[in-house]
């Protein structure tokens, strides 16, 4: 089987995804009282061996090599089940109006435990078992709520509407039914949401929060293909040009593809190729400008300078304008306003929440309008949140235009690469006090 989370998704998984848009577009025409016009819906299709005959779908249509089934998550327009996509796991009920925290709490866990989920080895868990060593997932409005014990350890409860998403029930009905898979992919379809960021047709990861435990559960016994990797991490590193050095601290330019920092995945990282501490950091999609430091006093010295907005940092990116792109937008230049905070529920993306985000501000400027509908825009970030350029020129409230390539907020079939770059950086040396300015253009 292909890597649910691999982006874009294998070709066959994207055929069988255009039929069941176009079939899910049919169905709001002729219904348009229907909850996709107001709040869109994430939709899945797995693929299936081609030899299998009792496939739930087989495509008649040229555009569709292998039969497939389709999902989409939790409830549409009111109910769990509709013609030509598969039931759920379990019909989750919610627990009754006026029930108390602890009560419903305890409600809850009941009826996680009845979604049993089968593995590729024919092995069953429930959810509260699958969650149970996972670290609990915090929902927004309690983030800042003083009253929240986080020191005392507790039970984990599963995460509202795990077991719900597309991934796992496509996978519970294939392995029920002895089915083979293939390929499978995720993406939205209907209204986009005001917090996180989905577009219409675009295809997406499995979520981190939700489907993560899950799945790592439900693939065991499948053979899974590693996800493709274009360039080793040390290819990349070799590939880093170092523009500034010093006894105090570096400058260079990364390319995309190479963390800065370590990560989870045991990737060399720029920051351990060359010995030294990222004073920012840079997406591990995102080229360019990055400094490093050489000694502690001179990286909590260039973290001063950070925070206070001492550097100057500007940005190179290729946007794709949606069909609706904001009045605002079209202006040659503004600034975007925006607080964001991490998704609790799909890490490491962002969402936007007016009540608990944090300040976040980018000025940009649109440099060139091209033939393609695509635009080149400089970005000035004058707060340094995660992926804060990235949601900001994504966000139907912002820029309303993904930047091209982005696998989290725009669509990965739009570019071969993030196009996002750190282009300009100025600032005085923390030791020498001497003005430093360097200047990498993208060539996008």
């Amino acid at each position: 089987m292909i890597s649910p989370f691999a982006l874009p998704p294998h070709p066959l998984a994207q055929a069988a995804a255009a039929e069941v848009m176009d079939s899910v577009h049919a169905y709001m025409h002729s219904h348009p009282e229907s909850e996709l016009h107001r709040h869109g819906k994430m939709f899945g299709v797995l693929v299936l061996d081609g030899t299998d005959e009792d496939a739930l779908v087989h495509c008649a249509s040229s555009r569709c090599a292998s039969p497939y089934l389709a999902a989409f998550s939790a409830k549409l327009d009111g109910s769990y089940c509709h013609e030509g996509f598969v039931p759920p796991v379990y019909e989750m009920r919610e627990p009754p109006v006026g029930t108390g925290r602890a009560e419903s709490q305890r409600l809850q866990r009941l009826l996680f435990a009845e979604y049993r989920l089968l593995n590729g080895r024919g092995e069953t868990k429930n959810l509260p078992d699958i969650f149970a060593d996972e670290k609990p997932v915090i929902p927004p409005e309690q983030w800042f709520d003083k009253s929240q014990d986080r020191t005392s350890p507790h039970p984990s409860l599963p995460p509202s509407g795990a077991g719900e998403c597309c991934a796992p029930k496509l996978l519970q009905y294939a392995f029920a039914h002895g089915m083979k898979p293939l390929a499978l992919a995720e993406f939205w379809v209907g209204a986009s949401p005001k917090t996180e960021i989905r577009r219409e047709d675009v295809f997406y990861a499995p979520c981190s929060g939700r489907c993560v435990p899950v799945l790592r559960h439900m693939l065991r016994g499948v053979d899974v293909e590693a996800e493709p990797q274009k360039t080793e991490a040390e290819e990349l590193c070799r590939q880093m040009k170092i523009l500034f050095e010093d006894e105090y601290l570096l400058v260079v330019n990364k390319p995309a593809g190479l963390l800065s920092v370590p990560g989870k995945s045991g990737e060399i990282s720029a920051a351990e190729y060359l010995a030294a501490r990222p004073a920012h950091r840079l997406d591990q999609d995102t080229s360019g400008l990055l400094v490093l430091a050489k000694t502690p006093e001179v990286y909590t010295a260039l973290q001063t300078c950070f925070q206070r907005r001492d550097i100057l940092k500007r940005y190179e990116a290729v946007v794709c304008p949606h069909p609706s792109f904001s009045s605002k937008a079209a202006e040659s230049f503004s600034v975007i306003s925006l607080p964001l905070l991490p998704n609790p529920y799909d890490r490491p993306r962002q969402m936007v929440s007016h009540e608990h985000g944090k300040p976040a501000l980018t000025r940009y400027v649109i440099r060139e309008r091209r033939d393609d509908g695509t635009c080149l825009v400089d970005l000035y970030p004058l707060t340094g949140r995660t992926h804060q350029l990235r949601v900001h020129a994504a966000h139907p409230d912002g820029l309303n235009a993904p930047v091209a390539g982005d696998r989290l907020y725009g669509s990965a079939l739009s570019a071969p690469r993030l196009m996002l770059h750190a282009a300009e950086l100025a600032f005085v040396h923390p030791v020498t006090k001497k003005e430093m300015h360097f200047c990498i253009p993208s060539g996008f």
